[in-house]
């Protein structure tokens, strides 16, 4: 066994991961990166299809984020946020504001809280709307809205907000109590009368948008007990964790209509959905994919895709409303008590500046579009295989969901290990990512180029064709 794959087995405790499967076998030590290529301890090169889970945009080792880090390295790599200003995080700050606030948006996000994480980022964003609802809504216990199968994070707040059992069930003796409403789910959608297609559920479905009107009875029968939700918290588009689960065009735009009208704020979780995954809005780049549906939040979470998969580094936006309400004389204690040693770090601040200014650039631009369209052109040739139920696209972020009978919508079991199984056949033909249960997630580097974006799909219709015995 490699060296650094024995240490790695005596020493470390990996993140969602079944240690005692993995000390079975000898894991893959990565060790360098090129654009979309990983290669590790061995000299074997890997296609990174699912962009080191989430995080990178623009490839790895990218020349222009890598001379902004080393610039800044020459200056300071650190200093603390409590008591002292610094200049990339103040640069990047205007910038992520700029983004964030497309001519006539409203309401205006004017503030930014930097953190480390999507965790983090969700827990600046919950206590704020927390506080902000005693304080100026006057609400006495302030209670949140979220979406079945949401995931915002790992940290108790976060978590808190989720409702994946898998996950959370274990810590509910920790947590503070969050409703939920259904998801709009097409493929598995109990309102959707529609018989099995070999297309996306959301293009043939046939409902009377039954979701957003479970929405509206919950939102509605919450302000009627006379304590109305303080905040709606969704993850724009598409829901990562929850299995890819995108959103019919239009569902966004109508709940959150819904919930503005009773009077919640809304907090946008864009850890995986910001800086352009979710693809373009009529030919034009937008920071958070909640504007591609005319929704702009009163709180905006980022992070992952934030300094381009380099760093660790969250942001969370907020309005002037919000802000003012922390304002106050030292002896008031109006102030918002939270903050990371790391808050503002000038090296993620550089690499998140340098990569803006790739995502504004027309290359990037014209590359994205054109990739998000080599990307649909070879999903289709997925349909062919009858353990392939649905397959589902929001710009540069894919789900393809595995089953039993394509037919029938049968899903397999968890502990079938199904798309376990296909991502390791993956791995052995040279294509890394990884399952969200029974779906395959794709969702290469904006970097990739058409020929291994084929490779990538190629190499997924091969491993669940000799998973499941499919000529």
């Amino acid at each position: 066994m490699n060296k650094l794959a024995q240490l790695d087995h005596q020493y470390v405790w990996h993140p969602f991961t079944q240690m005692r499967d993995w000390l079975r076998h000898e894991p893959m030590v990565i060790t360098s990166g090129r654009g979309a290529v990983l290669r590790d301890a061995r000299g074997r090169k890997f296609l990174d299809a699912n962009a080191s889970i989430w995080t990178n945009l623009h490839g790895h080792s990218h020349p222009q984020i890598n001379v902004a880090i080393l610039r800044q390295l020459k200056k300071i790599a650190h200093s603390s946020a409590l008591g002292f200003a610094n200049e990339p995080a103040s640069l990047l700050a205007k910038e992520l504001v700029i983004a964030a606030n497309p001519p006539r948006s409203k309401p205006r996000l004017e503030k930014v809280f930097f953190s480390d994480d999507g965790s983090t980022a969700l827990e600046v964003a919950l206590k704020l709307a927390y506080e902000f609802s005693r304080r100026v809504k006057k609400l006495k216990q302030p209670k949140f809205l979220s979406l079945h199968g949401a995931y915002h994070g790992d940290t108790v707040g976060a978590v808190s907000l989720g409702h994946i059992d898998l996950f959370h069930k274990a810590y509910s003796g920790l947590l503070f109590k969050s409703e939920q409403v259904m998801s709009p789910y097409c493929y598995r959608c109990p309102f959707n009368r529609a018989r099995p297609e070999r297309a996306d559920a959301r293009d043939y479905r046939k409902c009377n948008w039954e979701c957003v009107g479970k929405v509206e009875q919950k939102i509605s029968a919450q302000k009627k007990k006379g304590n109305p939700f303080a905040a709606f918290v969704f993850e724009p588009l598409m829901q990562g964790a929850a299995g890819m689960i995108p959103q019919p065009r239009g569902w966004l735009r109508r709940v959150a209509g819904i919930a503005r009208a009773h009077g919640a704020l809304l907090i946008a979780d864009e850890v995986m959905t910001g800086f352009g995954r979710t693809g373009l809005m009529d030919g034009k780049d937008t920071l958070l994919a909640s504007h591609q549906e005319n929704v702009q939040p009163d709180f905006a979470c980022l992070a992952k895709g934030l300094t381009g998969g380099y760093l660790p580094m969250a942001a969370t936006l907020t309005t002037h409303a919000v802000f003012n309400a922390f304002l106050g004389e030292h002896h008031e204690f109006k102030t918002f008590f939270h903050g990371h040693s790391y808050t503002g770090n000038q090296l993620g601040s550089a690499a998140a500046l340098a990569s803006l200014g790739l995502l504004k650039s027309k290359k990037s631009v014209l590359a994205r579009q054109n990739l998000e369209t080599h990307l649909h052109r070879e999903l289709q040739t997925l349909w062919s295989l009858p353990n392939v139920g649905d397959i589902r696209q929001v710009g540069l972020v894919a789900g393809i969901e595995l089953v039993k009978n394509w037919r029938t919508r049968q899903p397999f079991a968890l502990r079938d290990r199904a798309g376990i199984r296909v991502c390791e056949a993956m791995s052995t033909r040279g294509v890394l990512t990884r399952p969200i249960g029974n779906v395959i997630a794709l969702m290469p580097p904006y970097c990739t180029t058409p020929a291994q974006l084929k490779k990538i799909v190629a190499v997924t219709r091969a491993s669940i064709a000799r998973v499941f015995g499919t000529p």
